[in-house]
Protein backbone atom coordinates (compact mmCIF):
# COMPACT_ATOMS: atom_id res chain seq x y z
CA UNK A 1 0.00 0.00 0.00
CA UNK A 2 1.22 3.44 -0.61
CA UNK A 3 0.65 6.73 0.30
CA UNK A 4 -2.04 7.65 -1.80
CA UNK A 5 -3.98 4.87 -0.81
CA UNK A 6 -5.87 5.11 2.17
CA UNK A 7 -7.11 1.60 2.54
CA UNK A 8 -6.07 -2.09 2.26
CA UNK A 9 -9.24 -2.61 0.47
CA UNK A 10 -7.83 -0.83 -2.06
CA UNK A 11 -4.86 -3.01 -2.94
CA UNK A 12 -5.96 -5.56 -5.24
CA UNK A 13 -4.06 -8.81 -5.74
CA UNK A 14 -6.53 -10.26 -8.01
CA UNK A 15 -9.89 -9.36 -9.86
CA UNK A 16 -12.70 -12.31 -11.71
CA UNK A 17 -15.15 -10.07 -12.76
CA UNK A 18 -16.87 -7.81 -10.05
CA UNK A 19 -14.75 -10.06 -7.22
CA UNK A 20 -11.77 -8.29 -5.93
CA UNK A 21 -9.09 -10.27 -4.07
CA UNK A 22 -7.84 -7.13 -1.53
CA UNK A 23 -5.40 -7.44 0.89
CA UNK A 24 -7.95 -6.63 3.60
CA UNK A 25 -9.31 -10.30 2.69
CA UNK A 26 -5.99 -11.98 1.90
CA UNK A 27 -4.50 -10.39 5.10
CA UNK A 28 -7.69 -11.12 7.45
CA UNK A 29 -7.59 -14.71 6.35
CA UNK A 30 -4.08 -15.18 7.23
CA UNK A 31 -4.00 -13.55 10.57
CA UNK A 32 -7.33 -16.26 11.24
CA UNK A 33 -5.31 -18.64 9.83
CA UNK A 34 -2.06 -17.69 12.29
CA UNK A 35 -4.39 -17.76 15.15
CA UNK A 36 -5.71 -20.94 14.60
CA UNK A 37 -2.12 -22.65 14.27
CA UNK A 38 -1.25 -21.15 17.86
CA UNK A 39 -4.14 -21.70 19.48
CA UNK A 40 -3.32 -25.63 18.02
CA UNK A 41 0.00 -25.47 19.43
CA UNK A 42 -0.11 -23.83 22.55
CA UNK A 43 -3.25 -25.87 23.49
CA UNK A 44 -1.76 -29.23 22.88
CA UNK A 45 0.44 -29.27 25.45
CA UNK A 46 -1.01 -27.67 28.08
CA UNK A 47 -0.41 -29.07 31.51
CA UNK A 48 -2.19 -27.20 35.24
CA UNK A 49 1.28 -28.14 36.86
CA UNK A 50 4.05 -25.01 36.96
CA UNK A 51 6.01 -26.40 34.37
CA UNK A 52 4.30 -24.76 31.58
CA UNK A 53 5.50 -23.66 28.13
CA UNK A 54 6.37 -19.96 27.76
CA UNK A 55 3.20 -19.62 25.19
CA UNK A 56 0.94 -21.15 27.87
CA UNK A 57 2.18 -18.72 30.32
CA UNK A 58 1.94 -15.91 28.05
CA UNK A 59 -2.18 -17.43 27.30
CA UNK A 60 -2.67 -17.72 30.74
CA UNK A 61 -1.77 -14.03 31.75
CA UNK A 62 -3.64 -12.67 28.71
CA UNK A 63 -6.85 -14.63 30.15
CA UNK A 64 -6.38 -13.72 33.52
CA UNK A 65 -6.00 -9.67 32.33
CA UNK A 66 -9.29 -10.04 30.85
CA UNK A 67 -11.09 -12.37 33.35
CA UNK A 68 -10.36 -9.19 35.62
CA UNK A 69 -11.20 -6.67 33.74
CA UNK A 70 -14.64 -7.78 32.38
CA UNK A 71 -15.25 -8.74 36.06
CA UNK A 72 -14.33 -4.86 36.70
CA UNK A 73 -16.55 -3.38 34.30
CA UNK A 74 -19.75 -6.33 34.44
CA UNK A 75 -19.48 -6.71 38.48
CA UNK A 76 -20.30 -10.39 37.75
CA UNK A 77 -18.30 -13.57 36.62
CA UNK A 78 -16.52 -13.45 33.69
CA UNK A 79 -17.10 -16.90 32.02
CA UNK A 80 -20.04 -15.60 30.11
CA UNK A 81 -18.29 -13.00 28.21
CA UNK A 82 -14.35 -14.24 27.95
CA UNK A 83 -14.60 -16.13 25.02
CA UNK A 84 -16.34 -13.30 22.84
CA UNK A 85 -14.00 -10.55 24.35
CA UNK A 86 -10.90 -12.64 24.50
CA UNK A 87 -11.36 -13.25 20.29
CA UNK A 88 -12.28 -9.60 19.58
CA UNK A 89 -8.77 -8.58 21.25
CA UNK A 90 -6.45 -10.98 20.47
CA UNK A 91 -7.69 -11.24 16.73
CA UNK A 92 -7.48 -6.93 16.95
CA UNK A 93 -4.16 -7.13 18.39
CA UNK A 94 -2.22 -9.51 16.34
CA UNK A 95 -3.62 -7.43 13.41
CA UNK A 96 -2.18 -4.20 14.74
CA UNK A 97 1.07 -5.61 16.25
CA UNK A 98 1.74 -7.45 12.61
CA UNK A 99 2.24 -3.98 11.05
CA UNK A 100 5.26 -3.26 12.13
CA UNK A 101 6.01 -6.57 9.45
CA UNK A 102 7.52 -5.28 6.48
CA UNK A 103 4.96 -5.83 3.16
CA UNK A 104 1.85 -6.30 6.36
CA UNK A 105 -1.17 -4.47 5.56
CA UNK A 106 -3.51 -4.82 8.95
CA UNK A 107 -7.05 -5.58 8.02
CA UNK A 108 -7.72 -3.11 10.77
CA UNK A 109 -6.65 -0.34 8.48
CA UNK A 110 -10.05 -1.10 6.12
CA UNK A 111 -13.41 0.26 7.41
CA UNK A 112 -14.95 -2.66 6.18
CA UNK A 113 -13.33 -4.82 8.97
CA UNK A 114 -13.59 -2.55 11.81
CA UNK A 115 -17.42 -2.17 10.72
CA UNK A 116 -18.01 -6.26 10.61
CA UNK A 117 -16.19 -6.14 14.45
CA UNK A 118 -18.44 -3.42 15.58
CA UNK A 119 -21.79 -5.29 13.63
CA UNK A 120 -20.37 -7.82 16.27
CA UNK A 121 -20.75 -5.83 19.26
CA UNK A 122 -23.91 -4.81 17.97
CA UNK A 123 -24.95 -8.16 17.65
CA UNK A 124 -23.41 -9.35 21.01
CA UNK A 125 -25.32 -6.27 22.55
CA UNK A 126 -28.54 -7.54 21.33
CA UNK A 127 -27.54 -11.16 22.74
CA UNK A 128 -26.36 -10.91 25.57
CA UNK A 129 -29.48 -8.16 26.74
CA UNK A 130 -31.84 -10.84 25.49
CA UNK A 131 -30.28 -13.86 27.58
CA UNK A 132 -30.11 -11.89 30.09
CA UNK A 133 -32.95 -9.57 30.66
CA UNK A 134 -35.58 -11.56 28.33
CA UNK A 135 -37.40 -9.72 25.55
CA UNK A 136 -39.44 -7.84 27.55
CA UNK A 137 -36.96 -7.22 29.94
CA UNK A 138 -34.61 -5.98 26.95
CA UNK A 139 -37.03 -4.10 24.63
CA UNK A 140 -38.11 -1.95 27.71
CA UNK A 141 -35.00 -0.08 27.99
CA UNK A 142 -35.54 1.19 24.84
CA UNK A 143 -39.20 3.05 26.31
CA UNK A 144 -37.10 4.48 29.45
CA UNK A 145 -37.04 6.86 31.06
CA UNK A 146 -40.33 7.51 28.59
CA UNK A 147 -41.19 5.94 25.48
CA UNK A 148 -40.56 9.63 23.87
CA UNK A 149 -37.15 8.52 23.76
CA UNK A 150 -37.93 5.56 21.76
CA UNK A 151 -36.16 7.24 18.44
CA UNK A 152 -33.49 8.41 20.40
CA UNK A 153 -32.47 5.42 22.23
CA UNK A 154 -32.59 3.61 19.18
CA UNK A 155 -30.54 6.10 17.23
CA UNK A 156 -28.11 5.99 19.85
CA UNK A 157 -27.42 1.81 18.87
CA UNK A 158 -26.55 2.45 15.68
CA UNK A 159 -24.59 6.09 16.00
CA UNK A 160 -22.31 4.27 18.96
CA UNK A 161 -21.80 1.01 16.55
CA UNK A 162 -20.84 3.89 13.81
CA UNK A 163 -18.59 5.40 15.94
CA UNK A 164 -16.99 2.16 17.50
CA UNK A 165 -16.03 1.37 13.59
CA UNK A 166 -14.79 4.40 12.77
CA UNK A 167 -12.49 5.28 15.76
CA UNK A 168 -10.48 2.49 15.00
CA UNK A 169 -10.48 2.68 11.42
CA UNK A 170 -9.18 6.12 11.97
CA UNK A 171 -6.52 5.47 14.54
CA UNK A 172 -5.25 2.67 12.30
CA UNK A 173 -5.06 3.92 8.99
CA UNK A 174 -3.55 7.72 10.41
CA UNK A 175 -0.91 5.23 11.78
CA UNK A 176 -0.21 3.69 8.96
CA UNK A 177 -0.22 7.13 6.75
CA UNK A 178 1.80 8.95 9.25
CA UNK A 179 4.59 5.66 9.08
CA UNK A 180 4.56 5.80 5.46
CA UNK A 181 5.19 9.33 5.48
CA UNK A 182 7.81 9.12 7.92
CA UNK A 183 9.83 6.45 6.45
CA UNK A 184 9.90 7.93 3.10
CA UNK A 185 11.24 11.21 4.20
CA UNK A 186 14.07 9.30 6.69
CA UNK A 187 14.07 5.51 6.00
CA UNK A 188 17.39 5.65 8.14
CA UNK A 189 15.96 6.99 10.90
CA UNK A 190 12.38 6.42 11.80
CA UNK A 191 11.76 2.45 11.15
CA UNK A 192 12.43 1.96 14.60
CA UNK A 193 10.99 4.25 16.68
CA UNK A 194 7.76 3.94 14.06
CA UNK A 195 7.90 -0.11 14.96
CA UNK A 196 7.90 0.74 18.91
CA UNK A 197 5.18 2.99 18.77
CA UNK A 198 2.96 1.06 16.38
CA UNK A 199 3.48 -2.11 18.73
CA UNK A 200 2.43 0.35 21.56
CA UNK A 201 -0.56 1.81 19.69
CA UNK A 202 -1.68 -1.61 18.56
CA UNK A 203 -2.17 -2.64 22.00
CA UNK A 204 -4.15 0.56 23.42
CA UNK A 205 -5.98 0.25 20.65
CA UNK A 206 -7.42 -3.42 20.63
CA UNK A 207 -7.68 -3.01 24.51
CA UNK A 208 -9.82 0.72 23.82
CA UNK A 209 -12.08 -1.60 21.52
CA UNK A 210 -12.33 -4.63 23.93
CA UNK A 211 -13.40 -2.04 26.97
CA UNK A 212 -15.74 -0.08 24.91
CA UNK A 213 -17.16 -3.59 23.73
CA UNK A 214 -17.61 -4.23 27.55
CA UNK A 215 -19.27 -1.30 28.51
CA UNK A 216 -21.81 -1.85 25.37
CA UNK A 217 -22.50 -4.86 26.85
CA UNK A 218 -22.88 -4.94 30.85
CA UNK A 219 -25.40 -1.13 29.49
CA UNK A 220 -27.59 -3.85 28.34
CA UNK A 221 -27.54 -6.49 30.42
CA UNK A 222 -26.93 -4.12 33.88
CA UNK A 223 -30.71 -4.90 35.44
CA UNK A 224 -29.29 -8.90 36.00
CA UNK A 225 -26.17 -7.34 37.17
CA UNK A 226 -27.71 -5.26 39.56
CA UNK A 227 -29.97 -8.52 40.56
CA UNK A 228 -26.81 -10.32 41.06
CA UNK A 229 -25.04 -7.52 43.86
CA UNK A 230 -27.98 -7.05 45.51
CA UNK A 231 -27.94 -11.23 46.11
CA UNK A 232 -24.50 -11.13 47.32
CA UNK A 233 -25.34 -8.26 49.84
CA UNK A 234 -27.91 -10.01 51.02
CA UNK A 235 -26.32 -12.96 51.50
CA UNK A 236 -23.26 -11.06 53.24
CA UNK A 237 -25.65 -9.49 55.51
CA UNK A 238 -27.20 -12.96 56.25
CA UNK A 239 -24.17 -14.67 57.08
CA UNK A 240 -22.67 -11.52 59.15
Amino acid sequence: MDIKQISPDQVVYLSVGPFNLNATIVYTWLVMALLVLACILITRRMTPSENMSRWQNLLEIVVGFLRGQIRDVFGESPDMYVPYIGTLFVFIAVCNLLAVVPGFEPPTASLSTTAALALTVFAAVIGFGLMRRGVKGYLLQYVQPTPMMLPFNILGEFSRTLALAVRLFGNMMSGAKIAAILLAIAPLVFPILMNALGLLTGIIQAYIFAVLAMVYIASATRVERERYEKTRKQQGDDNG
